[in-house]
């Protein structure tokens, strides 16, 4: 296997370390780097399950992959009694680590599995000198919200409007594919703190927000399910997203579009202008602060369709 140019640990490595070995145990499972074909196969036809691509367009091939993982990337695969239940893969890139793709078997899912492989790639990354991991995710999906800024401690840093344009799998056919890319400070007090278990008081409720003097709605819902575009010249704002887009979005297509639009316009339009999301509420609201300065903007690199499986 080729050497990686990061080597150095950083000084936060053993304590990630031990902090992803009590996730891992605590969901039951082992996570492992592959390198060998049989488990890079069997990581490709794992990862085909989850989101069920058209035949002829796998997410990922095994010569792919393998090429990956013998070039030094991150390719893992996890376990659970001897058996495949999920993998990830992240590559190097100009901001560090970026992970593109992860998926958990369905009956697992909501059971730390994905917790637990974040923080076994992020005491991975911190054991090679690598202090940044890029992702992107559905924004309107709320439980990875929640995963991804709350339970993790990243952060957006662009909106990327129907950034992949159509996408064939089961799981994204026939909605416009916008993203907000994240970076998750593996250093960072935030996601010290996250990993530890440890969450804002402020992020379980969007009512300790509205008490904030100056705080605004920006989007909400109609009490027909539909979006409402409120103001967005105070801060906080707090931009609202459907409890459940997915069941949504076979329920009642139109009003997922509609939903899909609004985020566009208030969510994207406020990080347009430089606002910056600093939380997202178990109760389903992104919260969004003035400008703050906590890092260079990232440059682009090649970004991640599938990481909001990852919880």
């Amino acid at each position: 296997m080729n050497a990686i140019p990061h080597q150095t640990p950083h000084p936060e490595s053993a304590a990630a370390a031990a902090a992803a070995a009590l996730a891992a145990r605590g969901a039951d499972v082992t996570i492992t780097e592959l390198h060998e074909p049989d488990g890079i196969r069997e990581a490709c036809r794992l990862l085909d399950r989850v989101w069920r691509p058209e035949p002829t367009n796998p997410l990922i091939t095994p010569d792919l992959l393998r090429v990956f993982a013998h070039s030094g990337s991150y390719v893992v695969g996890v376990h659970r009694d001897g058996r495949m239940v999920g993998a990830c893969l992240g590559f190097l890139a100009a901001t560090g680590l970026h992970s593109h793709i992860a998926g958990v078997e369905s009956g697992l899912r909501s059971r730390n599995v994905g917790f637990a492989v974040k923080l076994h790639q992020r005491a991975w990354a911190l054991a090679r000198g690598i202090t940044t991991v890029t992702w992107t995710y559905d924004p309107l999906i709320s439980r990875n919200a929640y995963f991804n800024l709350t339970k993790l401690g990243a952060l957006p840093d662009e909106y990327l409007t129907d950034f992949y344009g159509p996408m064939n799998d089961e799981l994204n056919a026939g909605a416009e594919t916008d993203r907000l890319l994240v970076r998750w400070d593996l250093a960072g007090e935030r996601a010290i703190h996250a990993t530890a278990g440890l969450r804002p008081a402020a992020a379980h409720l969007a009512a300790t927000h509205l008490d904030t003097p100056g705080a605004v709605v920006a989007l909400d819902a109609k009490p027909d399910g539909l979006p409402v575009v409120g103001r967005c010249d105070g801060s906080p704002a707090l931009v609202r997203i459907p409890p459940d887009i997915e069941e949504l979005r076979r329920s009642d297509p139109a009003t997922a579009r509609a939903w899909r639009h609004a985020l566009r316009e208030v969510l994207g339009g406020l990080m347009a202008e430089g606002r910056a999301v600093t939380e997202f509420t178990r109760d389903g609201w992104y919260v969004i602060d003035r400008p703050q300065v906590d890092h260079p903007p990232l440059d682009h690199p090649t970004l991640d369709r599938n990481q909001e499986s990852q919880p």
